[in-house]
């Protein structure tokens, strides 16, 4: 509370009064008897002689407690400047170590332009602090993410509120990650936002360890399935091979039956048991590519192999209106390797040239090709004239499940693969110059003597 002029100059003349009673007191002291004018001034000067040296004893003590309370103060506010100091030091240093990007708009200010940006934030946008700093976080930044959110972020800034999202972003030099990005509003204490503190997150590898592991799941359930499907249509081999073994019986029954009479009836007969025969077989090597037994590694014929498949495949071919061509090479050497699964490769790229070639109304052909590769393998190579492979899924041919058909279970590609690295041999595929694509596999040569 204020003291006002009045009762300043009150205080002012009773301090007068005091002191000119003071005076008069002291006076009366030294001159108990009627004093002389003479001696009232002797004493008078010697008085204000007394006064004088108190007063000047006064203004040094004054000063002296002056220039102790400046030095006093003087190193208060030095200790106080090294505190701040040294919090702004740690502060600063906090920032700086944060794995997390951090950066400070100015929101005071037209564009919001960036203050602050820390080491974390410049490695994960690639931009350097030239770029960034005194510039506005909204054109900087509106290259960086798409522009729906980046509409989202201008208006959630020009209302003072809070960010919280996460998106695709792209670094200076056009590589993308996924970040997490929170915008926090600063206040003064009547509730202006006077600034934005921002932090972003980079979850990229976090977002792939979750896809990978969801990958895995659905690929474990697909096993599982997969495994389940075999277990049936092994079941399902079994039932059917006893059928096809009493329609062989019946057949070469009544052909025996018929030995002389109807030779019309009698080559139908025939048909009907080479197919059953034909049919049998195919459900012995489906039967026996369903075992979980280990590989029988043989020396294998390559070439006699291919020939094997095709009467395997012929009818099919005949059905999807398919030509078969052979094209080996004679004399090759012999491979180590299982023939049922050696088979089972050649028929599932057979297959799946049928279904490349599926919509196709140009000539349909499916061409088996073998060959000396090098002086240590041999390759064997199935070329159609289907619709050929799409670039982008050239890289994910073999993965696990990866399909293109609708109702395909994505494990024929990637079975066929593992089968031939068992091998020690490489599967792979590429688009022909004209039309179709080839699927091809090496094998070790087993010996440079033909069999």
């Amino acid at each position: 509370m204020g003291i006002s002029s009045r009762e300043i100059a009150a205080g002012k003349i009773c301090r007068q009064w005091e002191m000119k009673m003071t005076t008069k007191k002291k006076l009366e002291k030294l001159s108990p008897g009627k004093p002389t004018r003479k001696g009232n001034q002797m004493r008078l000067e010697g008085l204000v002689a007394s006064l004088r040296k108190n007063r000047t004893g006064l203004k040094d003590k004054i000063r002296r407690k002056s220039d102790e309370l400046a030095i006093k103060d003087g190193e208060l506010m030095k200790r106080t400047r090294k505190q701040l100091r040294s919090q702004l030091l740690i502060s600063n240093k906090a920032l700086e170590s944060s794995d997390d990007g951090i950066f400070i708009i100015d929101a005071q200010k037209s564009g919001f332009p960036v203050i602050f940006a820390n080491q974390s934030f410049l490695k994960m946008t690639g931009y350097g602090k030239m770029d960034i700093l005194g510039k506005s976080y909204l054109s900087v930044y509106e290259d960086a993410v798409h522009p729906r959110n980046m509409e989202e972020i201008t208006r959630i800034l020009r209302r003072g509120k809070s960010f919280h999202g996460e998106m695709l972003n792209f670094q200076k030099n056009g590589k993308t990650y996924l970040n997490l990005l929170r915008i926090a509003p600063v206040l003064e204490a009547d509730g202006l936002v006077t600034h934005y503190i921002g932090i972003q997150t980079d979850v990229t590898l976090i977002r792939k360890r979750e896809l990978k592991i969801i990958e895995q799941r659905e690929e474990l359930l697909h096993v599982t399935r997969v495994g389940k499907l075999a277990e049936f249509v092994s079941s399902l081999a079994h039932e059917i091979s006893q059928p096809l073994t009493a329609i062989l019986s019946y057949a070469q029954a009544a052909q025996r039956m018929l030995k002389g009479k109807n030779p019309e009836l009698h080559e139908i007969l025939q048909y009907i048991i080479n197919d059953d025969q034909r049919a049998a077989a195919v459900i012995h090597r489906l039967r026996a590519l369903l075992k979980k037994n280990s590989p029988e590694l043989k020396s294998v014929d390559i070439n006699a192999l291919a020939h094997d498949t095709i009467v395997l495949i012929d009818t099919d071919a005949t059905v999807k209106h398919c030509q078969l061509k052979l094209e080996l090479e004679d004399n090759l050497p012999r491979v180590l390797g299982d023939r049922i699964q050696l088979q089972q490769v050649l028929l599932n790229l057979v297959s799946n040239s049928f279904d490349a070639m599926e919509d196709n109304h140009a000539p349909r052909e499916i061409t088996i090709i073998t060959s000396l590769n090098d002086a240590n393998t041999v390759m064997v190579a199935v070329k159609d004239t289907g619709c050929g492979i799409p670039p982008n899924n050239l890289p994910k041919l073999f993965t696990h499940f990866f399909t293109s058909k609708p109702d395909g279970l994505g494990m024929g590609l990637s079975i066929s693969r593992s089968i031939i690295e068992t091998h020690g041999g490489r599967l792979d595929a590429s688009n022909n110059p004209d039309r179709g694509a080839t699927f091809y596999f090496t094998l070790p040569v087993l010996s440079r003597i033909p069999g």
